[in-house]
């Protein structure tokens, strides 16, 4: 990677954008990996280290390949073209066991060279004090070479060609007319090549061995048959190395390419572009997609329901109506609800740090879920992923799904903890229920003080002892009206506290409901939402890359 972006950076120096579409497709492969097959993508990582490579190699020099299969003439084509012997010719078997590579211009060409394979002992400098030629100004830093035959039958010698074909910045396929359309050097090289057109070159040599009425028809069918390749504008041109016919013209699309000094970038901008499409048919090219709200809720609500949070909203109200019944309620009868078990501390909610250190409770005991509300979790989930991968390539509709379900097994442990550390808000009693309290004794001590001084009265008459005569109200004597005052008000006190503590134990189950929606949606957000997204997002920089290097 490190290389890489070195290699990319130097392109750009050279006023390239051939750089930022590498980058582009290197963030694309690396976001994909384990998403998309791995094939595709080692062979798009295969281009991008080659076109590395060659970044950091000669700006100044262009390789040129000649191809071609046995008999062709390719050699001859070769040696025409530097003017010295460097190649043995031959027509029925294959000469050319390795690559020769003829340089003109010798200075910075070492390492690109070496990258190439091509051993020393095969080189020559054209411009060298051994070349008995006359210098050609016209293609200097071409690196011209001769590759060996595709069809050969040594399987060393198509290795050779396949590799080089990839790394040259200009080919030149040689066809013989009796080969022409030879399915294996259409279907093996030139189509593959499509995209590539600007940096190939076609040469139908021998063409003195056809006859004169019959040339211009065979370059016509050859040029239709590279038309069907893709390769539409690809010239070609009709030669014979022998009798020297149509060298000057391949010499002069040698020379006319050398001097854009474009043919590297155009064939690197080819390969990656190459690279690039053949990763966006894998990956698919449909926008990238955000979760549905309305699924994220329906994945709430399943969760919610299978954590058991209907049974503690029904208890935070039960536990409401305990709790403030016993505060506010006629203290005569109010000790009793003391029997009365309170439904969150059942369950082990609302107990506290200390209340649970005591009871050795990390967990709640609300119901496990039924399988009736596992399945809708299950079915919830599944359909956010498939929501999610509506457009998408079977490979990311997988890598969702799997997403997914990667934390699925804590989802159980995860909302009864969320369950366990939520603040229902039942633990404080209404705000008026301390003042009802206060009311309610008061009432009492009133019907108890009325009641002992009815009795202390009674007690009087039998004792035979004169207590003063009791006051009177509307003829009612006072004592019995704060005995039976105070025990009515009580009573009528703690009806009305009934609807109060109701009213509050609706009002607090519907706080603990949405405090509770809260935390499951929290979970579902860790557990499920944020892995999916996570998907999500890796698609989109692998869509965003595939664009950088295709633009």
């Amino acid at each position: 990677m490190t290389s890489l972006l070195e290699g990319a950076r130097r392109l750009v120096t050279r006023g390239s954008d051939l750089g930022e579409r590498v980058a582009g497709l290197q963030t694309a492969v690396d976001e994909a990996r384990g998403r998309v097959d791995d094939t595709v993508l080692d062979n798009v990582q295969v281009v991008l280290d080659r076109v590395s490579s060659r970044l950091k190699l000669s700006a100044e020099h262009t390789v040129v390949a000649i191809a071609g299969a046995t008999g062709s003439g390719k050699s001859s084509t070769f040696n025409n073209l530097t003017g010295l012997e460097l190649s043995a010719v031959g027509v029925r078997r294959p000469t050319t066991s390795w690559a020769t590579a003829c340089v003109w211009g010798r200075e910075g060409a070492e390492e690109l060279l070496e990258w190439l394979g091509i051993a020393p002992r095969h080189q020559v400098t054209r411009d060298s004090m051994l070349d008995t030629a006359r210098e050609d100004n016209a293609l200097q830093g071409v690196v011209l070479l001769d590759l060996p035959d595709h069809d050969s039958t040594e399987v060393s010698h198509h290795l050779e060609v396949d590799r080089l074909v990839t790394h040259a910045d200009m080919l030149i396929w040689v066809l013989d007319p009796q080969k022409y359309a030879d399915a294996a050097v259409h279907d093996r090289y030139l189509k593959p090549m499509a995209g590539h057109a600007d940096v190939t070159l076609v040469v139908l040599n021998h063409i003195d061995s056809v006859p004169e009425a019959r040339r211009q028809a065979m370059l016509d069918d050859v040029r239709r048959l590279l038309d069907a390749d893709g390769l539409v504008d690809t010239p070609v041109i009709g030669a014979s190395a022998r009798q020297g016919w149509g060298m000057d013209e391949i010499r002069a699309e040698i020379a006319k390419r050398v001097a854009r000094k474009k043919a590297t970038k155009t064939r690197l901008s080819a390969d990656v572009l190459q690279a690039a499409e053949a990763l966006s048919t894998v990956s698919g090219s449909a926008r990238p997609t955000s979760l549905s709200s309305e699924r994220v809720e329906d994945l709430t609500e399943a969760l919610a329901e299978a954590a058991g949070v209907p049974t503690v909203i029904e208890a935070v109200r039960a536990s409401t109506r305990v709790r403030a019944g016993r505060a506010t309620g006629w203290p005569g009868i109010a000790w009793v609800s003391r029997f009365k078990p309170d439904p969150l501390k059942r369950l082990h909610l609302d107990l506290g740090a200390a209340g649970r250190e005591l009871t050795a409770m990390p967990r709640t005991s609300v119901p496990e879920p039924t399988p009736v509300q596992r399945a809708r979790v299950d079915a919830a989930v599944r359909e956010l992923a498939d929501a999610a991968s509506v457009g998408l390539r079977p490979s990311w509709a997988t890598a969702l799904r799997e997403a997914s379900l990667s934390r699925i097994d804590d989802l159980t442990d995860a909302l009864d903890t969320a369950l366990a550390g939520t603040d229902l808000g039942v633990r404080r009693l209404p705000w008026w229920a301390s003042t009802v309290r206060v009311v309610q004794w008061l009432l009492v001590l009133t019907a108890v003080t009325g009641a002992g001084w009815l009795g202390a009265t009674a007690l009087s008459g039998f004792l035979q002892f004169t207590m003063p005569a009791a006051p009177q109200v509307s003829g009612v004597a006072v004592p019995t009206l704060m005995l039976l005052g105070g025990l009515a008000a009580g009573i009528l006190l703690a009806g009305i506290c009934r609807f109060l503590v109701s009213a509050t134990a609706r009002s607090r189950a519907r706080t603990a409901e949405r405090r509770l929606h809260h935390a499951v949606a929290d979970v579902a957000n860790e557990l499920v939402v944020v892995p999916i997204n996570a998907e999500l997002a890796a698609y989109g920089r692998v869509r965003a890359g595939i664009e950088r290097a295709t633009s």
